[in-house]
């Protein structure tokens, strides 16, 4: 196994959340009552509970480096999601960043920010 990091990100409800990330292909690996992980294959997340987390103000953010970013953002489209600049959850279509690369995002429901970035 190589080398790897995984986010820990905020969940109001782990229902709530395991359900959303479900739609995306994400299958949990663990949970009890204060930690969940999720896996879509080499991706792994980490949920800790937040129940009082603010959607409308958190800063929580992480970055999906992947392969191939316009099959995971049709996941997210076929799931459901919309873009657009407000509400939650919601999509940003990816677009080539200044510094060259291509760059989409998701908003999930507890308004954490999940860059999604071509490899």
């Amino acid at each position: 196994m190589s080398d790897a990091a995984t986010p820990n990100l905020p969940s109001r409800n782990f229902e709530i959340t395991s359900r959303f990330y479900a739609a995306l292909g994400f299958s949990e690996g663990w949970r009890d009552e204060g930690w969940m992980i999720l896996k879509r294959g080499d991706l792994t997340l980490e949920f800790f509970s937040h129940p009082e987390i603010d959607p409308l103000t958190t800063w929580f953010s992480c970055c999906l480096r992947l392969d191939d970013l316009d099959s995971f953002y049709a996941v997210c489209k076929a799931a459901g999601l919309s873009e657009g600049c407000k509400g939650k959850p919601r999509l940003h279509p990816p677009r080539v960043e200044e510094w060259g690369g291509r760059v989409g995002a998701l908003i999930d429901p507890d308004g954490t920010l999940v860059r999604l970035i071509q490899n």
